[in-house]
């Protein structure tokens, strides 16, 4: 079976890449990770114009979806410029508050990008410093957190995990989590699938410059192996997302997930390797990607969780 994208599908694509080379995402990462969330409200704005968020929201909510697969289309472009902000969080988000009265209230500004969701399934939550809507899942349901507390580094520092406040305003006491666990992990392979591809894209183009003996390193059949390694296990993973997003069953997105992310691994590792020791450092933008695909491997579930899932041993889990 074959997965292509139609016209449209693909001049959505096309417009948001191009929005989001014109934003220059890395000075905007860098804000981000400062604690400086100015720029990347700005670009989350302009995302949520695009109509990115309403990908999720059906339209009695001012959303154009649900539209699984048009939302894995726009989260690969995500991942691809790697746009800070707990975004598949507020996917999440939007698929938990789907009771009429939560939808009415939450949904609109979700849609609009004058809300910015991020949800603590266990004991942090992500960017809880910059979103201004606060979800946690507690033993009696989904409660609305009075606010966030101080906020911690992770391995990427543009993605920040911050203790939600107990109590609040509880919600539902029996939230759709599974259905909000599959588009988060869908949004999160997508972003995986984009985070891979950006840095195969980066990694081709610096062999190609970097020289050695008189000729670029892209000549040397090694080099070629290991690009092509990368290519085939994205390539591979590719079908997976959105295959699953046609699907939306959740062993598919697990599955989707799995690959997508082991994917976007593999390739920063190869990327780390080929670009030698600027790889490492924190002021060469390679470094915004290499530590995203890392932290995007275990977000909402990691290889294991999705393994088991896969193969039926997580049944009745998330």
């Amino acid at each position: 079976m074959r997965f292509l994208l139609d016209a449209e599908q693909r001049a959505f694509a096309d417009s948001l890449h191009a929005m989001l080379t014109a934003a220059d995402t890395p000075s905007v990462l860098r804000d981000w990770s400062r604690g400086d969330h100015t720029s990347g409200r700005a670009l989350w704005a302009r995302i949520a114009e695009a109509g990115v968020f309403g990908l999720a929201v059906a339209e009695a909510y001012d959303g154009v979806g649900p539209l699984p697969v048009e939302l894995a289309v726009a989260f690969v472009e995500l991942g691809r410029h790697a746009v800070p902000g707990p975004l598949a969080e507020t996917v999440a988000a939007a698929a938990l508050l789907t009771e009429p009265g939560l939808a009415k209230r939450f949904l609109p500004p979700l849609v609009a990008g004058e809300t910015m969701a991020t949800l603590a399934a266990a004991r942090y939550a992500l960017d809880g410093d910059a979103a201004t809507l606060h979800l946690a899942l507690s033993p009696d349901g989904l409660r609305l957190s009075p606010g966030p507390g101080p906020a911690r580094r992770c391995l990427d520092p543009a993605r920040r995990l911050t203790p939600l406040a107990p109590g609040g305003e509880l919600l539902t006491p029996d939230p759709p989590l599974r259905q909000a666990v599959t588009w988060a992990r869908l949004a999160t392979a997508a972003q995986a699938l984009g985070v891979g591809l950006a840095l195969l894209d980066t990694t081709v183009a610096y062999v190609r410059q970097r020289t050695q003996f008189g000729v670029p390193v892209g000549s040397f059949q090694a080099v070629k192996h290991r690009l092509a390694d990368a290519k085939i296990v994205l390539e591979f993973a590719r079908p997976l997302v959105f295959g699953a997003a046609l699907t939306m069953d959740p062993a598919d997105v697990a599955a989707a997930k799995l690959s997508a992310c082991e994917a976007a691994y593999a390739t920063a590792r190869t990327a780390l390797q080929l670009h030698g020791a600027i790889g490492y450092t924190a002021e060469y933008d390679l470094s915004l990607w290499l530590t995203r695909a890392r932290a995007l491997r275990t977000a909402w579930g990691g290889p294991d969780e999705c393994r088991d899932l896969v193969l039926g041993a997580g049944r009745g889990r998330w």
